[in-house]
């Protein structure tokens, strides 16, 4: 004979996974708010900003702001782990920036 499932005892199971799958997501949003430098706006700047990007039917902006993710996560990850390929890639991309010219007078 088969023995009876504790239905319960699953449910709760599941319902305590579920709370704290919500608190990690939670936490990592605030994490995330915190390493961009958007913790410096303020709440209402902040909420307007996320609810254009929600909003926003332009296919080209969100793949802009996509490639902006990936690649502040890819330097993100390349500093947790001291990666000599981002230095490489940082160097490049110092070489590829514009120079400016002093303000003092000289050319």
């Amino acid at each position: 004979m088969r023995k009876p499932r504790d239905f319960d005892n699953a449910l709760k199971t599941l319902t305590d996974k579920a709370k704290a799958l919500q608190q990690t997501k939670r936490r990592q949003l605030g994490e995330l708010i915190v390493a961009t430098g958007a913790d410096g706006l303020d709440i209402e700047t902040l909420a307007g900003g996320l609810l254009a990007m929600v909003q926003t039917k332009d296919a080209a902006q969100k793949h802009l702001w996509k490639k902006q993710g990936e690649e502040f996560f890819r330097k993100a990850t390349a500093l947790e782990g001291g990666n000599a390929s981002h230095r490489e890639s940082s160097q490049e991309d110092n070489a590829r920036a514009p120079q400016t010219r002093s303000t003092t007078g000289q050319a």
